[in-house]
């Protein structure tokens, strides 16, 4: 079997302690999958072999891109090629990223209508500025006016993510659906 050329570089985003390794192909067709220990990552062989490192704390996966969030106490100048040695090496051996089919949030017929319209936003507006910054956000439920969502990758503990989840994403909602009057984040 001849080994694959993977062209793999980092992008940075506002959270410090995550940088994005982006792939040159999709990894993840749809959906996002975010590991925060080793224990709930058992579907997933790479991000199991990158908590072997002791500083990495997160694990991201989505699209063609990789979020790793770091320990405080080190550099990124000081792991980031045996980070990008591992992504790149597991990927130009083809190996399966996943055990398992991973489970995507869709839009449903079932969800009312208020719950349709939310989730497109998220989709079509919201979703893709997020990944820019090496995240993710995904809808977990409307209740009287509060929207909930979950917030992952390097949102989660970013300095900025409060403010972009009110002066952004909670603005743009209420703006767009009259009916939403706040939005909270959980994994922030």
């Amino acid at each position: 079997m001849e080994k694959k050329i993977i062209n793999l570089y980092t992008e940075s985003n506002p959270n410090p302690n995550s940088l994005k390794f982006v792939a040159d192909f999709i990894l993840l067709p749809e959906g996002s999958v975010d590991y925060t220990n080793p224990a709930n990552a058992e579907n997933c062989p790479l991000a199991l072999d990158l908590f072997r490192f002791s500083f990495v704390k997160r694990v991201f996966i989505t699209a063609n891109f990789i979020t790793v969030t770091k320990a405080d106490d080190i550099d990124w100048f000081e792991i980031t090629p045996m980070i990008k040695s591992l992504i790149k090496g597991y990927l130009e051996e083809g190996k399966a990223l996943f055990r398992e089919r991973i489970k995507v949030d869709e839009i449903s017929a079932d969800d009312p209508e208020i719950v349709q319209k939310i989730k497109v936003m998220l989709d079509e507006y919201i979703r893709p500025a997020v990944e820019q910054d090496g995240g993710a956000i995904n809808f977990k439920s409307y209740d009287e006016g509060i929207v909930t969502v979950t917030l992952q990758g390097s949102c989660s503990g970013c300095p900025s993510s409060t403010v972009t989840l009110k002066a952004g994403i909670e603005n743009l909602l209420k703006r767009m659906i009259p009916e939403v009057k706040e939005v909270v984040a959980e994994g922030v």
